[in-house]
């Protein structure tokens, strides 16, 4: 049947009627406008659910474009100024149309020829990268034993540890930690699973259960909308376009100024799990993962998280796991210049709060939920905590920004090499013998067990 024929038949068999309560259909549309003001006014002004920490994401959006080498208008920051004075009144008539101005202004940016950004490589497929590092041989890893699946366990259970505690003191910077909370080493409260950055991975997961080592981009984009409702940032606008027929490479590109912000970043660990000792095929997972939502350096911060967490199955050596993942970072690319700075700062200090300091001053003109000052951190707790796994939670705790997403990164990077015994009993919560999500579907919660396993049968059908 052809649309017209479709659209003819529900004509056809419309039968009138009188609606009593007519007006009824039209105040409903208050409580729409009421929705759409609430939504937008996080955009202005909001609390990270977690931790209680300010943003304002507008602002970051232009902070973001800036970051990325564009120039804003003067006209745009008019109008940004005027839409947070707007905000504070709940003049939300003038807020709604000062966003769509904004919005406008910021896609329609221009190069900035002075900054620096466009003297590095500008990496658009995963080819092009793979051609431009040297990977390391891979290293069987025995899928099947029980060892493998203890790993997958040790390494769910790590992130879900990191996610809890980062997601209580996320957004503030480690001198304000340090003079609130002091030394943190436990849970400031009880902790719960609920994350963002579990979400994506979750995603992720189905779609590669489905189709293995050839899941593409559309598969993963396809998760999201299915599962996911909505998202922050970057992901937040992936998925609006694809929803609206824009699918990756475009869906990470097109309108979405927070492409190199952590959010690729967040979610590499499970592209490392889902390719045990093998670096090559992670990166080539988080490639079609990180393509999503983000672009360029964006990307490589998620390449860079499933390298590491790949090489914790078959290398137990901290430093040498750092160092690889270092080198397969392009030379000529503007994150390698971060990832270096960083470990220099760490070959430099006996003082981990000293490299922090260091790399804190050289980012400082990044928002915390940018890639490259959490990429610093993970560094930073990595180096210095050294394979200890209660001192390695320590410090990236204690560094401060966006700490839950790197705390659930780096943390399976340590417990994977150990295994489940690796992780302190006394941080093994009984919150996370399940996984709670805001996702639909089978998804909206799931047990450690049901997690586990479908991590491991998933990774053993690809492996025979």
């Amino acid at each position: 049947m052809k649309a017209w024929e479709m659209a003819r038949k529900v004509f056809a068999e419309a039968r009138p009627v009188i609606r009593t309560e007519e007006e009824q259909t039209w105040t409903d549309l208050v409580d729409t406008a009421g929705f759409y003001d609430s939504n937008l006014s996080l955009d202005w002004g909001s609390n990270v659910p977690g931790s209680g920490a300010p943003e304002k994401i507008m602002v970051a959006a232009v902070q973001a474009l800036e970051n990325r080498g564009y120039k804003v208008s003067d006209r745009g920051y008019e109008l940004l100024n005027e839409g947070l004075a707007a905000f504070d009144k709940k003049d939300f008539v003038r807020l709604q149309q000062v966003s769509a101005l904004l919005r406008r202004e910021l896609a329609n940016a221009e190069v900035d020829p002075l900054s620096d950004y466009w003297n590095y490589h500008y990496y658009t497929s995963f080819l092009e990268y793979a051609m431009s590092v040297r990977f390391p041989e891979a290293v069987p890893v025995d899928v099947h034993s029980a060892r493998f699946a203890d790993q997958i366990r040790a390494g769910w259970l790590s992130q879900l540890i990191g996610g809890a505690m980062g997601t209580m003191v996320e957004g503030y910077t480690s001198k304000n930690l340090f003079e609130v909370f002091g030394e943190t080493r436990d849970y400031l409260r009880e902790p719960n699973t609920y994350n963002d950055d579990n979400t994506f991975e979750l995603a992720f997961l189905d779609a590669f259960s489905q189709k293995g080592y050839r899941v593409t981009s559309e598969d993963i984009a396809l998760a999201w909308v299915g599962f996911i409702p909505a998202g922050w940032s970057a992901e937040e606008m992936a998925i609006r376009n694809i929803r609206n027929g824009i699918f990756p490479p475009e869906s990470g590109t097109y309108r979405n100024p927070f492409n190199e912000w952590i959010g690729a970043q967040m979610r590499g660990g499970i592209c490392g799990m889902c390719a045990p000792g093998n670096p090559y095929r992670a990166a080539e997972l988080a490639w079609k993962d990180g393509e999503v939502s983000h672009a360029n350096n964006g990307i490589l911060g998620e390449v860079f998280n499933a390298v590491m967490t790949s090489l914790a199955f078959v290398e137990k050596d901290m430093q040498k796991i750092l160092r690889t993942a270092i080198e397969l970072m392009p030379k000529d690319s503007e994150y390698r210049t971060v990832v270096d700075f960083a470990w220099n700062c760490c070959e430099t200090y006996e003082d981990w709060r000293h490299a922090l300091a260091d790399c804190e001053k050289q980012f400082e003109r990044y928002n915390w939920i940018h890639a490259y000052p959490n990429v610093c951190n993970e560094i930073i707790a990595l180096y210095y905590g050294n394979g200890d796994f209660e001192k390695t939670l320590y410090i990236i705790t204690m560094c401060g920004v966006d700490v839950d997403c790197n705390a659930g990164m780096i943390m399976p990077v340590v417990a994977i090499r150990e295994g489940t015994p690796a992780i302190p009993e006394r941080l093994q919560h009984p919150a996370f013998t399940k996984l709670d999500t805001y996702m639909r579907g089978r998804y909206r919660e799931i047990s450690m067990d049901e997690l586990v396993d479908l991590t491991v049968t998933s990774v053993r059908k690809y492996n025979p």
